[in-house]
């Protein structure tokens, strides 16, 4: 198993996103209960207008498998991701680290 950052960029809809983001919240909760998702958070909008967003890193086997993961997330499911990434992560410091 490889580790993987992912990263969310949200439309820009607060309202919207604080709706789903408890329902959201408990999804996450869950694959990290299953030992899928090892962290997340927010990633607060930018100073010059770039939109919010979201770092989530995760444990699968490659990168489709990674981000297929997510695709049931009540972010994705309401079309409030616009668009998300994922790239392999090597951790070589800290808690994350083999």
């Amino acid at each position: 198993m490889a580790v993987f950052a992912i990263t969310y960029v949200y439309v820009s809809d607060p309202e919207r996103l604080a709706a789903v983001r408890p329902e959201h919240r408990e999804f996450l909760r869950d694959l990290h209960g299953q030992g899928a998702l090892h962290v997340s958070g927010p990633l607060p909008p930018a100073p010059g207008g770039e939109p919010g967003g979201a770092l989530l890193v995760v444990e699968a086997d490659d990168t489709t498998a990674a981000l297929r993961l997510l695709d049931d997330d009540p972010m994705r499911r309401d079309r409030l991701v616009a668009e998300r990434s994922a790239r392999e992560w090597v951790p070589v410091i800290g808690g994350f680290a083999r």
